[in-house]
């Protein structure tokens, strides 16, 4: 009977954290989502450039890992970079991915506020100012990842390092679904 209960305990603390585990499917179409490629956009558009610095940010715990990065990167004055690499850890994450082939595009939106993870890597972009940061965790059963988003608190720290590119090289097409 004493086993009974304490399992009947247990299953009532795991309940709310599984509960707040959350998936959601959305929709964010434009004006541009039904137009074909075009014939005059090149298939491979390439950009050249040498890094004039590197920065390294450190973020502590508690911290939104996106809003930090962002507030690092306008305290760096950094207008285009590539996000090169992050260590570190999370208490929780918020990422979307894509959840179809066809314009407009849909996302997945993935969030768990209570689930810890290492940061294993990051990569991305700043263009223009604008961030966009895709990150992989990992836990003790699994990696996953997707694109950043505001939610995940860094648990210990985070150190992510950008590369960070002259002013003359200008990354505007390099995010833009309507250059297609």
């Amino acid at each position: 009977m004493k086993k009974i209960i304490v399992l009947l305990m247990l299953l009532a603390l795991a309940v709310p954290a599984l509960s707040q585990y959350s998936r959601s499917e959305i929709t964010k179409p434009t004006d541009h989502d039904s137009n074909p490629n075009s014939d005059a956009v090149p298939d491979v558009y390439t950009i050249s450039g040498n890094f004039e610095r590197i920065v390294v940010l450190r973020l502590k715990h508690r911290t939104d890992l996106l809003a930090g990065l962002s507030k690092g990167v306008k305290m760096e004055g950094i207008k285009n970079g590539v996000i090169l690499a992050a260590a570190g850890s999370v208490r929780g994450y918020h990422v979307h991915v894509v959840s179809n082939r066809d314009f407009p595009s849909k996302n997945f939106m993935i969030k768990d506020p209570t689930r810890d993870a290492d940061i294993v890597s990051m990569n991305g972009y700043v263009i223009n100012g604008r961030l966009h940061p895709h990150i992989t965790l990992a836990d003790e059963m699994e990696s996953f990842g997707g694109h950043l988003e505001p939610g995940t608190e860094i648990f210990t720290f985070a150190v992510i390092t950008i590369g960070v590119f002259a002013e003359d090289v200008n990354l505007d097409r390099v995010d833009d679904k309507t250059h297609r």
